[in-house]
């Protein structure tokens, strides 16, 4: 972001202790700010952590909408004017590019940790903790200042009954890693829908599925129930996930993938033509078949059906426990690590 309000921002930043918690003390209720940019996908993970949060420790949560805003000081301008009358913050979260600068300068302003969603284009030092699937780093260590978790966080959660019934195709489409075989991908929907085990069958898609797809569904399979993405409303798929026994994903919708393995369902894999079969989002999925979270199409059969995921994968949990001991841990040792991030003495 080459600009020249960025560079004025860079010039404020440099040379500034990192942010931390005012009080330093534990605090009744935390204070906590998302800064969202209107794409679902970003303030899903977003709003998953400070749910997570909110579970373990009383929480009082504001939404800064940042959606539709152009520009670096429009944003900035934005969050400043969305977040006037706010009760003052204890900690600061937010996910995609759009809404890193008005983090910064939040963060800075109120003096509390900047917590940023996925790996920044912006230097890691500017903010206290960088949450980013492993992926986003490769072979190399991540720094001291990032917490890698397995996929993107969300806001699932396995239901409170351990009863699941029927199964949920989702469907996603070309992208920068994969192309697209209509006739292939209803093949095998045919196939786990005559032959599974699971049942009645539920699919929708994505804004990625190509046109006319879903008709070939009610068309070749007139069993299963098609709910067009466009037409559900924002808690329809977390719904279904809580009530689905079986999952089965398109490879490219990483995303879903990991939200149906945080349901707690037996999840599976749809392949799609790879355009980038080394790509790193690839090899985490991989990696999540060797450890026997996901089963791949071509590994299953009728007979023996999904494989059980060794445990609902609750990132957003694991990383919300440590950001409250990050920066939220009773005692003179926060206090301590305070003072020292804001150059007190003594």
């Amino acid at each position: 972001m080459p600009t020249r309000q960025l560079r004025q921002l860079a010039s404020r930043l440099a040379g500034q202790p990192q942010a931390c918690h005012t009080a330093c003390a534990v605090a009744p209720i935390l204070s906590i700010w998302v800064l969202g940019d209107g794409k679902p996908g970003h303030e899903n993970q977003a709003l998953g952590l400070a749910e997570a949060l909110g579970r373990l420790r009383p929480c009082a949560m504001e939404r800064v909408s940042l959606a539709g805003k152009r520009g670096l000081v429009r944003r900035v301008r934005a969050a400043l004017r969305a977040t006037v009358d706010l009760p003052k913050p204890d900690l600061l979260i937010a996910a995609g590019h759009a809404t890193h600068p008005s983090l910064l300068w939040l963060a800075r302003k109120h003096r509390v940790p900047a917590i940023v969603l996925m790996r920044p284009s912006l230097p890691l030092s500017w903010f206290d903790l960088c949450i980013a699937p492993a992926h986003d780093f490769g072979l190399a260590t991540a720094p001291a200042n990032v917490l890698t978790t397995s996929g993107a966080l969300n806001r699932e959660r396995p239901p409170a009954s351990a009863a699941r019934r029927g199964g949920l195709l989702l469907v996603g489409g070309p992208s920068a890693t994969h192309a697209w075989d209509a006739d292939a991908l209803l093949d095998r929907l045919a196939r786990i829908c005559g032959e599974a085990s699971s049942g009645p069958w539920l699919l929708t898609d994505s804004r990625r599925t190509p046109p006319g797809f879903l008709a070939r569904v009610r068309q070749r399979l007139p069993a299963v129930a098609v709910f067009p993405h466009a037409e559900t409303p924002p808690d329809w798929l977390p719904a279904r996930l809580a009530e689905a026994a079986d999952v089965w994903a398109t490879e490219d919708s990483v995303s879903m993938v990991y939200e149906a393995l945080s349901s707690g369902a037996r999840v599976g894999l749809l392949p799609l033509p790879r355009c980038k079969p080394n790509s790193r989002v690839l090899r985490g999925l991989e990696h999540l078949v060797a450890k026997g979270w996901l089963t791949p199409f071509q590994n299953w059969s009728p007979a023996h059906g999904l494989t059980a995921p060794p445990q609902p994968l609750q990132e957003a949990t694991r990383c919300a426990e440590r950001v409250l001991t990050k920066f939220f841990a009773a005692g003179g040792e926060a206090l301590a690590k305070c003072r020292v991030q804001r150059g007190d003495r003594g």
